[in-house]
């Protein structure tokens, strides 16, 4: 096991993988910007380097600075978190080169699946289902006329480098595609540095499932029940749950075997997600492969009771995974409501001081979250907060518990979207389980399926 591991992130994720470190009686650095010198992760780490300005570009995305402070720190492991360094192949290249072991999979697996055009490609000579569209990146307008008239339309353009709904361009008809794909060729080299795109057949009412998976150096892989993460807002996920609704054991076992093989086929060490479009007659199709740990991860701790993050650390420092897929038990029901401060009204993020902070509590409820009273929440960064995550026996009780628990939940000083989470939970669609990545499209609109 390590004896000394540094964090490179920020707020509720950093402050967790401390909480891990600690667990495993392993000394923690953190790594922080300018703006964030008074942040709870910075607070309970062992020890904390200044890694640059607050922009992300010149602190948390600064691999040299970050190498930096591993190696003075003598920090022997490097864990990205989510966001930000996670899912770059370079980084992980980096740390190898410097003797500093990254908690996440190998370069060549982050490589192969973040270029999602290319993960297509690959999992189609596996015999992996994948949404029909294009074999891979789209060069031109001519190239993705060709490819519409084969899969018809609605269609989607998606960025091959991207990722949190960036790029995304859903194309109803023809007359749409030119603007769209150099609107979405745009935007993705503006944030990815990389104007690759790809094109999918776009399903009205699909699910987004996902299967977290974990896998050791021995070659053991195993994974955990479906997360239901169809509650999207601009293709960002705000409410996740587990398990999902319609996913029967069947189907589960089916999925859950496939996202297996997939991390076999790649020789996929760590923890990562494979996540699947399930469509209204139960077919399920690979969309695209996470080589991190989630945002949502923790509605699949609290069903399986199994901490992934020590899971993480532990494959990382090579001890072999000490369950079997047998161990692995689904029970009860969790849900995640992510906490955004945002303006409900405009939909943009809500920056400012937090002049008060009163988080929920109670059997079955957990809060991950960096805020407390008199903190502030800066504009240069993502604007979650907080993740509110319940836990009980039945569907219908962690919903109860979930709204008592939004009861309780006060910030004041900036806005969130607490609100919105209510109106969900009171809704008759969701309540059934009726629900698709088009819901709160419905919902703003006033035409959902009730």
């Amino acid at each position: 096991m390590f004896k000394k591991l540094l964090v490179s992130n920020r707020g509720e994720i950093a402050l967790r993988i401390i909480r891990a470190c600690r667990e495993l009686e392993i000394q923690s650095v953190a790594v922080y910007s300018e703006i964030d010198r008074d942040s709870l992760h910075v607070r309970y780490a062992d020890e904390s380097v200044c890694v640059g300005p607050p922009e992300p570009g010149l602190s948390y995305h600064n691999v040299p600075n970050i190498l930096s402070a591993a190696e003075i720190t003598g920090a022997e492991a490097i864990h990205p978190g989510y966001g930000f360094l996670a899912e770059n192949a370079q980084f992980a290249e980096a740390c190898e080169a410097a003797g500093i072991k990254f908690v996440g999979p190998s370069a060549g697996n982050i490589a192969l699946m973040a270029d999602k055009a290319s993960a297509r490609e690959h999992m189609t000579r596996q015999g992996v289902p994948i949404v029909p569209g294009s074999p891979g990146r789209v060069t031109s307008e001519q190239q993705a006329r060709e490819v519409a008239r084969d899969i018809g339309y609605p269609l989607i353009i998606k960025a091959a480098a991207g990722g949190g709904g960036r790029g995304l361009r859903v194309v109803s008809e023809e007359g749409e595609l030119t603007q769209l794909f150099q609107t979405s060729q745009a935007e993705s080299m503006s944030v990815f540095g990389d104007a690759g795109v790809y094109i999918e057949k776009y399903f009205l009412e699909p699910r987004h499932i996902e299967i977290q998976i974990l896998a050791d150096e021995k070659g053991n892989t195993v994974y955990f029940a479906e997360r239901d993460c169809s509650i999207q807002r601009r293709h960002q996920k705000i409410l996740e749950e587990s398990p999902s609704s319609v996913v029967d054991e069947l189907l589960r076992q089916e999925m859950g075997k496939t996202a297996v093989h997939i991390a076999r086929e790649v020789g996929y060490v760590n923890a990562g997600t494979v996540e699947f479009l399930l469509t209204e007659d139960m077919s399920f199709y690979f969309m695209e492969m996470n080589t991190r740990i989630q945002v949502e991860h923790p509605v699949s701790e609290m069903v399986s009771g199994i901490d992934l993050i020590k899971e993480q650390i532990r494959i990382a420092s090579g001890i072999p995974l000490a369950m079997k897929q047998g161990d692995i038990r689904t029970r009860g029901h969790s849900i995640e409501c992510r906490i955004n401060a945002e303006c409900p009204e405009k939909l943009t993020p809500s920056a400012g001081r937090v002049t008060h902070y009163s988080p929920p509590g109670g059997f079955g409820v957990r809060v991950d979250s960096a805020l407390y009273s008199d903190c502030v929440i800066p504009p240069q960064y993502d604007s979650m907060i907080a993740k509110l995550i319940v836990h009980d026996e039945q569907r219908s009780d962690a919903i109860a518990r979930m709204r008592h628990a939004l009861d309780e939940f006060v910030v004041v000083g900036v806005k969130t979207n607490i609100p919105l989470h209510k109106i969900i939970l009171d809704h008759p669609d969701f309540l059934t389980g009726n629900i698709s990545t088009r819901f709160l499209e419905g919902l703003v609109s006033g035409t959902a399926k009730t």
